[in-house]
């Protein structure tokens, strides 16, 4: 694939020109979304950073409390094409519209073409992620073979037969496709890429299949935003979609981090139908430096980093990232803290690590036990010095065997 062939020319507009055509159109968002989904109908005007943010948790309770989407969908129920449920369950919608999850910007990314056959190994059932591969592959032109889940024996039978070449799945179960049609004595060959998401994409993994000349990329979705970014050929970080605008915020706030720091995943979603302002997926990671040298121009993440929702149980009561960062905003001049759960004996401890001044540890103490209503110690630290890992409660406790 050509590191110079792009999906179309938003990928290479300048960072103004992507700025000033997104402001545009959020403020058209923001406005729909005030006038169509009642969770938004009271929300404020200001800046992005200063919006409220939805919680998937939240979410939740609100889709209970008002079926069927809880507020946040903008189109009538009788307006959709399909209706999905992930683990909660939380219920996702999926328009009349092509490529509507956005998949296309990824596949094509990963070397897809029209013409070419996709080997969807993907649910097609509950959850959308079969759908989001197939739409982006229609998209760009391609026939899809709806292979879904399990059964390795046939997935590698049906791709001798049909010459597939692209795989879309798991990052893993290519690989068990791949040495179930070596067991079998069937030639594979067809398959020289692959376009993988919803696990973890390991180095050992990677080299494995580029052992075998394989192009096998990744992407980073959810079943409630679609794509949110992804890999192109130079292997250098997740490239931002077009559809969306992210943030990484410190996890249990709304405030943005700056850029290299590892914090919590917001998306705002330029999708009418479903307009998520500043939803929070739970995910850490971290804004990477500069463009990619595939040369496109949006900003790009180091990849999943691990999930922000740290809450410890400490002597029988929950403990948040949300209660650390009010600790943060009760004493002025605290730029990052870490709560460390521990065990003495048989007593849980807390020990909260700040990068503050010395005279700050009282203040810091009394603060801690307004928020969580347990006592703790504080240790000050010098700033820098604590991890660039997103992590704002760290258990150290054992796990119970």
């Amino acid at each position: 694939m050509a590191l110079t062939e792009y999906f179309d020319d938003l990928e290479t507009r300048s960072a103004d020109a992507r700025e000033a055509a997104q402001a545009a159109v959020l403020a058209t968002q923001l406005a729909h979304a005030r006038a169509h989904a009642a969770h938004y109908a009271t929300l404020p005007e200001g800046p992005l950073a200063s919006l409220p943010v939805t919680r998937k948790s939240a979410l939740l309770a609100q889709q209970s409390a008002a079926p069927p989407f809880g507020g946040v969908v903008a189109t009538p129920f009788a307006g959709l094409a399909r209706v999905f449920a992930s683990p909660g369950p939380i219920y996702e919608p999926e328009a009349a519209v092509p490529d509507y999850w956005r998949y296309a910007r990824a596949l094509h990314a990963t070397g897809l073409r029209a013409g070419a056959l996709l080997h969807n190994c993907f649910a097609y059932h509950f959850t959308p992620a079969g759908s989001m591969l197939e739409g982006g592959a229609r998209a760009l032109g391609c026939p899809v073979f709806p292979a879904g889940t399990g059964n390795t024996a046939m997935q590698a039978e049906a791709a001798a037969h049909l010459r597939p070449r692209c795989y879309s799945g798991t990052p893993d179960f290519l690989k068990a496709i791949l040495e179930k049609g070596d067991e079998l004595g069937l030639d594979l060959t067809s398959l020289q890429l692959g376009h993988v998401t919803g696990g973890a994409y390991l180095p050992g993994l990677r080299a494995w299949y580029a052992e075998r000349g394989l192009v096998v990329l990744q992407s980073y979705g959810t079943a409630d935003l679609g794509l949110i970014a992804y890999e192109s050929a130079v292997r250098e970080g997740l490239i931002l979609d077009e559809g969306i605008i992210l943030e990484i915020v410190r996890p249990g706030t709304g405030d943005p981090v700056p850029d290299g720091e590892v914090g919590e995943i917001l998306v705002t979603t330029l999708n009418p139908h479903h307009p998520l302002i500043r939803f929070a997926t739970g995910d850490l990671s971290a804004i990477l430096p500069g463009i990619s040298p595939c040369g496109r121009t949006n900003r790009r993440i180091r990849g999943w980093m691990g999930r922000a929702d740290q809450a410890a149980k400490v002597r029988g009561m929950f403990v948040r990232p949300e209660q650390v960062a009010a600790v943060l905003r009760a004493v002025p001049g605290v730029a990052k803290a870490r709560l460390v759960v521990g065990l003495d004996g048989d007593r849980d401890t807390m020990l909260l690590r700040a990068e503050a001044p010395p005279e700050a540890a009282a203040a810091l103490a009394a603060a801690l036990q307004s928020a969580t209503k347990l006592r703790g110690q504080v240790e000050c630290v010098t700033p820098g010095s604590l991890p660039n890992d997103g992590k704002v409660i760290d258990d150290t406790r054992p796990v119970p065997g």
